[in-house]
């Protein structure tokens, strides 16, 4: 096994990512990212379990609701994406990198026992070759 493939999720994951709650305002929500320059975040109950993703996709959508129905706001429940594909800390990061080529995903959700832990991005897989390269392994 080569050393980048030693490498986990756990090691360049985002501890304490931006995450919303389905009840959050939707505009509100959007606030966030635009001021956070991210183009979605996970959306967990509250016990921490991951119940969706609220991505610039899902708003774009609620904006043409509210264009062509007169309808402006809601929550967060009623536009996040329910079907997220998660990763989990232990997972290979060229793993994950490869499904990143394979997908349109930007970031992963990082779950153990369906509790969100962290969120892992495609910035983030390139810091991790950009670290192993420098350092040779």
């Amino acid at each position: 096994m080569s050393p980048v493939q030693e490498i986990s999720v756990r090691d360049f994951m985002v501890v304490n990512p931006v995450v919303f709650t389905p009840e959050t305002d939707l505009l509100d929500a959007v606030r966030v990212l635009v001021d956070r320059r991210i183009s979605g975040a996970p959306v967990v109950d509250e016990r921490g379990n991951l119940v969706g993703l609220l991505t610039e996709g899902d708003f774009l959508k609620a904006a043409l609701v509210a264009g062509y129905q007169g309808e402006r706001g809601g929550r967060v429940a009623e536009y996040m994406t329910r079907e997220v594909e998660a990763v989990h800390a232990g997972d290979s990061l060229l793993d994950v990198a490869t499904r990143f080529v394979e997908t349109k995903y930007r970031r992963y959700p990082v779950v153990e026992d369906n509790r969100l832990v962290g969120v892992v991005g495609r910035r983030d897989v390139l810091r991790a070759v950009l670290e192993s390269l420098r350092s040779g392994r």
